[in-house]
């Protein structure tokens, strides 16, 4: 039955498409009596059914708006407006850039050159290079792909647009890893983080303020107000382990809101300048565990090449997923493989492996408070069982 919108405790409420349809049936019928021929072939019920969607397209854009409010309801550019008032933005995506080694004859200018790596994704030189006296130039290569884009060592090894005297591309380090965009689910997280913590602890403030920091995608916080040592973090000090956001903006965000005279702990040492002298702020940077994980499957119909990207993609966005200090289970990873079914029984799961690169299968790998699991996708191997 058909109800005008009205707001309770439990929000906003609307009626369906369904009820506003038949509630203009029955006042069709109310007012020309009830020999009126409504069926659904008629001209009049086709006119009522698009006088309801048309009321009911009102009702959805009302209650979009009225969730649009609050940040707990709130999507997309809804959700972006209402943690502004806050002071706070939406981590943007970035690019993964790599240095790059290109070889050919001296003196060979490469003109908007463009690389590809070994999974099928290019990366775009800068607008001109050129290659030096003894056969060799290095570029950075910035990836064409918005995103967090790995790239291991010898990966970016093709020419896409050849050029006369330019006879080779490699990449002798890892490409630097861009960021995916934050989702409204972490930009939430942020926010809540952000306006509430200031009003609990000096502790929580502080973890607030790193949230807060432009391109802080992860963070973990720990504490230890004793007098001793306890679990590897000196006695009356604070260990921050920032992922994203620059050096100096991390440090200053600790400064101005640990409690003075509190220890920073960390390997990473920034001068902040005080009131009267400059103050050592110390924090750290994730240490990163990198990962493989070995996937064996049987096959079934309507199992594809795309099926098996996806589960290789699924793994990826678990694992680089995981939280600072968040140990990894190698059953768990379960879940994120059978997503990839989407519905459709294409495979099953055989056998399934993870480990520390280059080590033993375990279902447990440990991560420390300051470590964070990450995997590339070459290091994710999809065995098919016959």
């Amino acid at each position: 039955m058909y109800q005008a919108p009205y707001i309770d405790e439990a929000g906003l409420h609307i009626s369906s498409y369904n009820d506003i349809r038949d509630s203009l049936v029955e006042e069709m019928r109310a007012i020309y009596g009830n020999d009126i021929y409504l069926d659904n072939d008629s001209q009049d019920y086709q006119m009522i059914c698009a006088f309801a969607l048309m009321a009911y397209d009102v009702q959805q854009a009302l209650l979009l708006a009225y969730n649009n409010i609050s940040p707990a309801t709130a999507t997309g550019t809804g959700l972006d407006r209402v943690v502004a008032l806050n002071g706070i933005r939406r981590a943007a995506a970035s690019y993964s850039t790599c240095l790059v080694k290109l070889t050919g004859t001296a003196g060979t200018t490469i003109s908007n050159g463009v690389v590809q790596d070994s999974r099928g994704i290019q990366w775009r030189l800068p607008k001109s290079v050129t290659i030096s006296n003894d056969g060799t130039a290095t570029a950075l290569a910035t990836c064409t792909t918005i995103g967090r884009i790995t790239a291991a060592t010898g990966d970016i090894n093709t020419i896409v647009t050849p050029t006369r005297g330019w006879t080779s591309v490699i990449n002798e380090v890892p490409a630097i890893a861009g960021v995916n965009q934050e989702t409204d689910s972490a930009l939430r997280a942020k926010q809540r983080i952000s306006t509430a913590n200031p009003s609990n602890t000096v502790f929580e403030g502080t973890i607030g303020a790193i949230a807060n920091v432009d391109g802080v995608v992860r963070y973990a916080a720990y504490e230890n107000d004793t007098d001793t040592e306890r679990d590897g973090l000196p006695p009356h000090s604070i260990t921050m382990v920032v992922d994203g956001g620059t050096d100096q903006d991390v440090a200053q965000a600790i400064y101005l809101h640990k409690t003075p005279g509190c220890y920073t702990n960390g390997d990473i040492e920034v001068n902040v300048s005080g009131s009267l002298t400059e103050i050592p702020i110390r924090f750290y940077r994730p240490h990163y565990v990198d990962v493989a994980v070995k996937v064996s499957i049987k096959t079934l119909t309507g199992y594809t090449d795309a099926t098996a990207s996806q589960i290789k993609a699924n793994i990826y966005d678990y694992i680089n997923g995981l939280a600072i200090g968040e140990t990894l289970y190698a059953p768990n990873l379960n879940g994120p493989i059978l997503s990839a079914l989407n519905g459709q029984p294409s495979f099953y799961v055989t056998g399934l492996a993870a480990s520390k690169k280059d080590g033993e299968p375990a279902e447990v790998i440990a991560i420390a408070q300051i470590e964070a699991a990450q995997i590339a996708v070459e290091d994710i191997t999809i065995e098919v069982v016959i």
